[in-house]
């Protein structure tokens, strides 16, 4: 398929908006790039030119016109003329030239003596990810991430020291006892270790046993002087049976490429500086 020339054109202008849009002059204008844009000129000779935009700022209107050229070889003199015709009898237009490649040097020459400003519009290649003296740039980063799950409780079984129970309750120790509430509600304190955690915390203090990294597993635990209360309800609390069970950790490998993020690369030549456009908006 023959090369119109047209993607380039969309490609450029949309580089353009993105710098516009980075430009505090947008949040007072609302500058709109245009494709095609077709210009009547003092000889009442209709021009067309590949992208064009206009802003008024202090009561002057200033506009601009690119001239896009999608060449894999310099161009040349005879395109910087070309521009140079189309735009003569156009008052107050600001010409520019883009294109991928570069420039003849007899078209750098041209463009300067007549005040066309040549830009280099192009999509990134290794050298935008390294500085003047070679030192690259934060391109990539990857992340292999083991997410480990805490133990899923399935049974808890508190034993309780009813002759405690007896002398400090009026709870009828013949019938059990039961707890009623969220795991993240029901405390255990084990006052001899100075350690205060719910049942919700404890999930996170359960361990793999017999050097097993995962599965389901049962475990007693003693205590000399601990309480377990719920709301109102306490009671000395003699140790606990529980069953849990512990995941494989999830591996969740994360990759975050910057380059996927930088949608082109404009050169300013006669300057000699370069402006990177991101997705985000983010001009660097």
């Amino acid at each position: 398929m023959a090369n119109t020339g047209k993607e380039y054109e969309q490609f450029v202008a949309s580089i353009q908006q993105a710098l516009l849009n980075a430009e505090n002059i947008t949040t007072q204008k609302n500058i709109k790039v245009e494709v095609d844009k077709k210009i009547v000129d003092n000889c009442g000779i209709e021009r067309q030119f590949d992208i064009y935009w206009e802003y008024e700022i202090g009561g002057f209107t200033y506009k601009t016109v690119i001239e896009c050229k999608d060449y894999s070889s310099n161009v040349s003199i005879e395109k910087i003329d070309a521009l140079i015709g189309k735009t003569r009898d156009i008052p107050d237009l600001k010409p520019v030239f883009a294109t991928k490649k570069g420039y003849q040097s007899g078209a750098k020459t041209k463009a300067e003596q007549n005040k066309i400003d040549l830009l280099i519009v192009r999509e990134q290649n290794e050298s935008d990810w390294t500085d003047e003296d070679g030192t690259p740039y934060l391109k990539k980063i990857c992340i292999d991430m083991h997410i480990c799950m805490p133990a899923h409780i399935h049974k808890f079984d508190p034993m309780i020291d009813g002759e405690w129970v007896k002398e400090n309750t009026t709870l009828d120790t013949s019938k059990p006892i039961s707890f009623s509430g969220l795991n993240n509600e029901i405390f255990i304190e084990d006052i001899s270790n100075n350690e205060k955690y719910s049942l919700h915390e404890l999930s996170s203090r359960l361990a793999p046993l017999e050097n097993k990294e995962y599965g389901v597993f049962e475990k007693i635990e003693k205590f000399e002087n601990a309480f377990i209360y719920h709301q109102d309800l306490k009671l000395k609390l003699v140790g606990y049976k529980i069953e849990f069970s512990i995941s494989k950790p999830i591996n969740e490998p994360i990759e975050i490429d910057f380059s996927k993020e930088l949608i082109g690369v404009i050169e300013y030549l006669q300057k000699g500086t370069k402006k990177s456009i991101f997705k985000n908006g983010i001009v660097k």
